[in-house]
């Protein structure tokens, strides 16, 4: 006899039963659980995708500056530097956001043997119906073209541009372009500083864009 008096037969087919019916409920249970996937939600991939995109701009970035003097990450000539005529390239921009209200652009050199970049031009207050800008702007604090622009003050506390001048010896330094479209009108004086033009764009740059040209002195 079994256990329970049940003839041994009877016991051991009843134990098999119990055997088959706890594995299916394992089984059963293993299909239940959620994947490591459906604890994230359905909205993960998205949320992604858009901070990433938020990270210049709050609507994807599709600006793009560019100039017909020197092309991405090549050198700018010598034309354009203070050991040449020291004259502003040329600049075109294409993609401002819907919604922008002000375009702002800030030139500097991380490379500079300097605690901050070095900063070679700043210039705001552009409207954003404008595309580019010619060649050679005048160092005025009010520009006439385009006109309502205004120009603050670079590293050596001039108006306007300042040419690439890397220290004889230092190597190729990175000249960085950035163009930003912002979303309210700063309405700042001329002659701002590029620290107080970000502190003024913080939390108001909708798109921005870049152009990088590099420049070895001698």
């Amino acid at each position: 006899m079994g256990p329970g008096g049940l003839p041994v037969d009877t016991a051991l087919t009843n134990a098999s039963r119990m055997r088959r019916a706890w594995t299916a409920s394992r089984r059963t249970m293993f299909w239940l659980l959620p994947t490591a996937n459906s604890w994230r939600g359905p909205n993960t991939a998205s949320a992604s995708a858009s901070a990433s995109a938020s990270e210049s701009g709050r609507g994807g970035n599709q600006m793009q500056l560019k100039s017909h003097g020197f092309d991405h990450n090549s050198e700018i000539p010598r034309r354009y530097s203070q050991e040449g005529e020291n004259r502003s390239p040329a600049l075109e921009w294409t993609g401002v956001p819907a919604g922008t209200q002000e375009l702002a652009l800030i030139v500097d050199d991380p490379d500079a043997p300097s605690a901050e970049p070095w900063v070679h031009w700043v210039l705001y207050s552009l409207s954003p119906s404008s595309h580019s800008l010619a060649e050679g702007v005048p160092n005025r604090d009010h520009l006439e073209n385009p006109k309502g622009a205004k120009q603050g003050v670079n590293s050596s506390n001039q108006i306007g541009y300042a040419g690439p001048m890397p220290p004889i010896g230092h190597g190729s330094h990175r000249y960085f372009f950035k163009l930003y479209a912002l979303d309210t009108k700063l309405n700042l004086n001329p002659r701002m500083t590029k620290e107080a033009l970000l502190k003024a764009m913080k939390g108001h740059v909708l798109a921005d864009a870049e152009l990088m040209g590099r420049y070895r002195r001698g």
